[in-house]
């Protein structure tokens, strides 16, 4: 089968590869074939050796995937070959809290991960993807769909008529963006792009800031809020934006604490979280039962990911060179043959 691989840490490492067949599933395993995989700035890490040097190489990188089921091995009920599905990104954690087995054991690192054409993965690995969308569009969903989904919807309640700010325009923000115009809340959308704000506005982003423009976000948010702030936030800046982020979140308020892409040391005033009794909550993802009902809420609501751009699996050193650059807006497609 083509896979790519990654002989050793950095980008120069990787290589399309023949790699042997994975051959029939064992008890409770299924064979997929996938079709496409999409990229997370996790990946990028991954391969340059800055998420954790410890993993295991070779590895085939990549955690999100989607393709259908060739086989099925003895005592899988539920799936049957020729049903499309997403494989998770955590295949071993459930529901509820994950232990820490549960909780690293995860594809794209340790595990091999999805550029490859076939996998063999235990069938708690697997969920039904959304009737409605491609390959393409569902490969998507693993890791920043089911992160955003997590945020508003298993860690916390995101409630109709609530107020939040989702910080950029990439894979996980806009995710956000659409599950909170779904329920109904209002939407404070940042970025430094005037293009991708009004590209957020025509998915219903209702107030938009350019952060370049105003440095001093968390304040215009409180002002916008009639000195009250926000209920919820969709933190991916990390050290970087956390400053501006307390700022704007409202009293007993809540900080989804997602990603640290503007750095991890800053010297912080943590004062306000206690005085103002906010919650800051860290989201890896998620669990198989919350991917299940994710799935089942995008199907009813007929939610289209946004994808920006689709490569060819030849061209997986382009696309992770498109995904560090930062320009996309929406998620980053690798089509597998």
């Amino acid at each position: 089968m083509k896979a790519v691989q990654l002989s050793s840490f950095g980008k120069e490492n990787l290589s399309l590869v023949d790699l042997p067949d994975p051959g029939k599933p064992g008890p409770g395993e299924v064979l997929v074939r996938f079709r496409a995989a999409s990229l997370n700035f996790r990946d990028y890490l991954v391969v340059q050796g800055k998420y954790n040097p410890n993993f295991p190489v070779p590895m085939v990188p990549c955690s999100d995937g989607s393709g259908e089921i060739v086989d099925i091995g003895e005592n899988v009920t539920g799936f049957k070959a020729g049903d499309k599905i997403n494989a998770t990104f955590a295949p071993y954690w459930l529901s509820g809290h994950a232990n820490k087995k549960e909780l690293r054991t995860t594809l794209g690192g340790p595990l091999d991960g999805t550029l490859r054409q076939y996998a063999i993965l235990p069938a708690t690995g697997v969920v039904p993807m959304p009737s409605h969308l491609s390959f393409e569009e569902a490969a998507t969903l693993p890791c920043a769909g089911l992160t955003a989904w997590s945020s508003f919807f298993v860690e916390n309640q995101l409630k109709k008529g609530e107020s939040v700010v989702i910080q950029g325009t990439g894979g996980v923000s806009l995710f956000a963006l659409q599950f909170a115009k779904a329920i109904g809340a209002t939407v404070y959308l940042t970025s430094s792009s005037d293009e991708k704000l009004e590209r957020g506005k025509s998915l219903g982003a209702d107030h938009l800031i350019n952060y370049r423009n105003i440095t001093s976000w968390g304040e215009k948010i409180r002002e916008l809020t009639g000195g009250e702030g926000v209920d919820h936030i969709v933190e991916v800046g990390g050290a970087g934006t956390l400053e501006q982020s307390i700022k704007a979140v409202k009293l007993f308020g809540t900080i989804h604490l997602i990603g640290i892409l503007a750095g991890a040391i800053k010297d912080l005033n943590l004062l306000p979280l206690v005085m103002n009794q906010i919650k800051v909550q860290g989201i890896v993802v998620g669990h198989r039962e919350g991917f299940l009902a994710m799935n089942k809420k995008i199907e009813e609501w007929k939610l289209k990911p946004v994808v920006d751009k689709v490569y060819e699996l030849s061209e997986f050193k382009d696309a992770l060179e498109y995904l560090k650059d930062g320009k996309h807006f929406g998620k980053i497609v690798v089509r597998i043959p």
